[in-house]
């Protein structure tokens, strides 16, 4: 697949760790279920991969690693994993609709990826979904 012009400079990422994972998780944004995300701050000063900014285009990746879908950042913070609020959990769409749940599932992500702690920093994005690639 040729991307267009208008997406040479975006950013491609796929949601999760494993392929399954990032399936589930770009049907969901593309349902309009999946509105935020997060990940850890030291994985992205780790890795030297780009901080989220308001307004980026981003390319998202299916499980297969092809482009799937265009999402565009509306908002970034930082907040610590104990400090996640109730809207944010429910945004992220995840099956998480409620805090609790967030922070089990999250804790289980972050425990297979290099270890959590209740204050571990975490970037919080919320986007919208802006194209849908026919695949």
């Amino acid at each position: 697949m040729v991307l267009s012009a208008k997406y040479a400079d975006a950013e491609q990422f796929s949601f999760g760790d494993s392929p399954e994972m990032a399936d589930e998780l770009l049907a969901l944004v593309i349902a309009g279920t999946k509105t935020a995300t997060c990940g850890a701050l030291r994985d992205f000063e780790a890795d030297g991969e780009a901080m989220p900014e308001v307004g980026r285009l981003d390319i998202v990746l299916d499980g297969g690693g092809k482009p799937a879908a265009v999402i565009r950042t509306l908002e970034v913070n930082i907040r610590r994993f104990d400090q996640m609020d109730e809207q944010f959990a429910f945004d992220e769409g995840e099956g998480f609709r409620t805090l609790a749940d967030w922070r089990q599932g999250h804790r289980a992500f972050f425990e297979r990826n290099g270890g959590w702690s209740e204050d571990m920093e975490l970037v919080c994005e919320r986007f919208e979904l802006v194209e849908v690639f026919e695949r």
